[in-house]
């Protein structure tokens, strides 16, 4: 569907979304199969492990990012790279385990300029188990240009 690496600058250990299942210039749908031989859940509750909260919510604000993005590659006259500027009204509503696969959903609600008014979910087996309102806004970051970054310059 899309090439998130074209998109995001995101890299391993860094990148919380695998693939993008729906898109749309409005929403995206994409998901992410949580290992457990990931790093985080060696230390987060052992004998226990649970996905951090704040890394549940960055996998959100990834598939945020890379709806933005995929507008960029479409030839939307936008500029810069999604920067997380807000977040509102997050709730934590059951624990991710090692081997859960995460169903990110982002809709955007409203767009003021280079800032995007985004609301987001991950799911696990239906259930959700994170959401939460958030601003990503277009920055200029010295040294990366996301419409150059796509295009493999």
């Amino acid at each position: 569907m899309i090439d998130i690496s074209r998109v995001i600058p995101h890299r391993p250990p860094f990148l919380f979304v695998d693939r993008a299942l729906e898109l749309d210039d409005n929403r995206i749908v994409a998901e992410k199969h949580l290992s457990p031989g990931l790093d985080f859940f060696k230390g987060h509750y052992p004998g226990f492990p649970i996905m951090p909260g704040v890394l549940a919510l960055e996998a959100i604000f990834q598939a945020g990012a890379i709806l933005i993005g995929s507008r960029i590659l479409a030839g939307e006259d936008i500029q810069g790279v999604p920067a997380l500027t807000r977040i509102r009204d997050a709730k934590f509503r059951r624990m991710i385990r090692p081997g859960d696969t995460l169903r990110l959903e982002v809709a955007l609600t409203e767009r003021a300029g280079p800032a995007f008014l985004m609301k987001g979910s991950a799911s696990v087996d239906s259930e959700v188990a994170v959401n939460v309102i958030f601003t990503c806004a277009l920055v200029k970051i010295e040294g990366l240009n996301l419409l150059e970054h796509m295009n493999g310059e």
